[in-house]
């Protein structure tokens, strides 16, 4: 493993999730933050049309790859035209995903308030696996230590959903919570309660797994105290 710089760098989480951020500064990084613009499903559809059924895990890699490919571009144009990003110079990019295995099948955010009853319907008293897919790319410079290098990962939890009724779904849905994350739960949310145990890391489950990326921070040489703003 190469040594640690002793020098801080910054995270740019490729993301707009603020559980993300949430977790990350709950942990004492705080990161920048820059969300990619990258079509999920086009993403997935280009990759099988070429691959085949991809399964749930590298689904979540790659498009974990992709959002923190896409800023990347994205500030590497912005360099090329001496924008004023406001950014540091000593930059680690992340990019995450989730998405929930179900019976084989593979769901991200519901697609609307129905999709979200329906899921819940299937999940209600049974058990699936939240897997984040985690992408983070160097941006360092090399007299700062940067391999510009890449590394990923996937962290998989194993959730346990409470027997829900008809109405606590109905009631969990309108507040539409459900529409904005994979899976159509949280457990650091509204959705806490419905989450009867989970087998694995808890900060996967909310989009970024700490220990994983402590691992991915690790490869790339840096500490992870050297990423800590707190």
């Amino acid at each position: 493993m190469r040594r640690m710089p002793s020098t801080p760098v910054s995270l740019l989480l490729a993301s707009a999730s603020p559980a993300r951020r949430t977790t990350l500064i709950a942990a004492g990084v705080t990161p920048h933050v820059r969300v990619s613009t990258v079509d999920e499903d086009a993403t997935v559809a280009s990759a099988e049309a070429v691959n085949g059924p991809l399964e749930a895990p590298d689904v979540a890699l790659l498009l974990a790859r992709a959002k923190a490919e896409d800023v990347v571009s994205t500030i590497e144009a912005e360099e090329a035209d001496a924008a004023d990003q406001g950014l540091p110079d000593d930059l680690l990019v992340l990019g995450c995903d989730s998405v929930l295995e179900l019976d084989g099948e593979v769901h991200g955010k519901p697609a609307d308030a129905a999709e979200a009853v329906e899921r819940w319907q299937r999940m209600r008293g049974r058990s699936g696996v939240l897997h984040t897919g985690h992408w983070l790319v160097d941006l360092r410079h090399p007299d700062d230590g940067g391999t510009g290098g890449m590394v990923g990962g996937t962290a998989s939890t194993t959730v346990h959903f409470a027997q829900l009724d008809d109405d606590e779904i109905t009631a969990y849905v309108a507040t539409g919570e459900p529409l904005h994350v994979a899976g159509a739960f949280t457990i650091d949310g509204l959705g806490g309660p419905f989450v009867a145990a989970i087998e694995g890391d808890p900060s996967t489950v909310v989009g970024v797994s700490l220990p994983l990326l402590r691992e991915l921070v690790r490869g790339l040489g840096v500490a992870w105290h050297d990423l800590r703003t707190a």
